[in-house]
């Protein structure tokens, strides 16, 4: 019986360059007289590509790693096609780029499979996911493949190539190339864990890279403010519109304990009235979704009198014309300059204040401050609260005063 023909060839684009003048790389892989093209996601100046040797003549760096990409990726093809006969499965053209990419069901791919997972997270954002969820697990592929091209000169791995050295290798790469903090680096290595875990489940996977991994915490001394450095922002003067918007902003928050996103999504029907007349804002958490309910005090009620016919907020729908977050940062540090406050202060400062000083100082229970912060239990909360030592000489003069009866 005569053998059937099985080739790869490599050859680029002329007639299709790129912006940057460069010709797209492409494989054309052969099996039968029948063929199946791809585009690379490399490309190569023209005058340096040699069709005869199916390769980049040049001596950069460039041309060095696209010829050791062009390399791995004939010996890939060439397993795949020996692969496919030793499993006695029908060979095509198609069955063996199927293969390259994923697509055949026993020998799935690291990306194809995380960016499965990723888009089905994203269409449930609002139920199941926040948003801020779904950018990260689309961070952390865009991580983890920058890593996977850089030191295996492939853009994608098979699933059953993953192993625990590029677990070991993925935290490395997040703590010295992403300068990401270890709670950030923890975040993103159980992103990568849960789509390994739906790969094991799913019999994709029989070892699991993460055994034996384990990963640890650190406590973070969350920042916030006293009741006087509270008293001093509010009650400080601001020549500069802008200052001024920003302070009432974070007041508003520092009262309210709303984060950034919520204070910013804010709308009048977030804001209900009860049986006795108390104001009261209850509205879902942009993050979880879980329902806060916070009466409204007399500040914040102050400051959404002042903007309620502000023309932005009339525009918008909103109760307040905030800022986006990263100007709400910026203008926040002048503040606490201008206010001779030593701390650095975020909009997420005003969240931690709230839990510690507004409430928590002032005799509110755990679980009512819970309820507020839109916390689905009191365990999130205490990560939010601080013992002030105010409270801690509070109850210790209430100690004294029962060991004096």
């Amino acid at each position: 019986m005569e053998r059937k023909r099985f080739s790869v060839l490599f050859f680029i684009k002329r007639s299709k360059l790129l912006k940057n003048g460069e010709a797209p790389v492409r494989v054309r892989v052969t099996y039968d007289r029948l063929y199946v093209e791809l585009q690379l996601k490399r490309s190569v100046k023209v005058p340096l590509w040699s069709q005869e040797k199916e390769k980049s003549t040049g001596k950069d760096r460039n041309s060095v790693e696209l010829n050791h990409y062009i390399d791995a990726l004939r010996v890939k093809f060439y397993q795949i096609y020996q692969d496919l006969e030793l499993e006695g499965k029908i060979i095509s053209a198609r069955a063996i780029v199927n293969r390259y990419q994923g697509k055949d069901e026993t020998f799935k791919t690291l990306y194809n499979v995380f960016k499965e997972h990723n888009d089905n997270c994203r269409k449930l954002i609002g139920t199941d996911y926040a948003d801020i969820t779904v950018r990260r697990y689309d961070n952390c592929l865009k991580y983890l493949m920058e890593l996977v091209k850089r030191d295996y000169k492939v853009d994608d791995m098979l699933l059953r190539e993953v192993n625990g050295e590029l677990v070991r290798k993925f935290d490395l790469y997040l703590k010295t190339e992403k300068h990401c903090a270890q709670n950030t680096v923890i975040r993103y290595m159980k992103c990568f864990k849960k789509v390994i875990n739906l790969a094991i489940a799913n019999e994709w996977l029989t070892k699991n890279p993460f055994a034996g991994i384990k990963f640890h915490e650190v406590e973070v001394n969350k920042q916030f403010l006293s009741q006087a450095e509270i008293n001093r922002i509010w009650q400080k003067e601001f020549r500069i519109e802008r200052l001024e918007l920003v302070r009432d902003v974070f007041i508003f928050c520092v009262y309210t304990g709303l984060a950034f996103i919520d204070v910013y999504n804010l709308r009048p029907e977030h804001v209900s009235e009860d049986s006795n007349g108390n104001l009261w804002i209850v509205k879902p958490r942009e993050k979880t979704n879980n329902i806060c309910n916070i009466p409204l005090l007399s500040i914040p009620k102050q400051i959404l009198e002042k903007y309620k016919d502000n023309p932005y907020c009339m525009d918008k729908g909103t109760l307040l014309p905030v800022p986006c977050n990263q100007k709400m940062n910026s203008y926040l540090k002048e503040i606490a300059d201008l206010c001779g406050i030593k701390k650095n202060l975020t909009t997420h400062t005003a969240r931690h204040s709230f839990a510690s000083v507004i409430a928590l100082a002032n005799n509110v229970s755990l679980p009512n401050v819970a309820k507020m912060l839109g916390h689905s239990s009191t365990r999130m909360t205490q990560h939010y609260a601080k013992v002030l030592d105010q409270t801690i000489l509070r109850d210790m003069q209430a100690v004294e005063k029962q060991l004096s009866v």
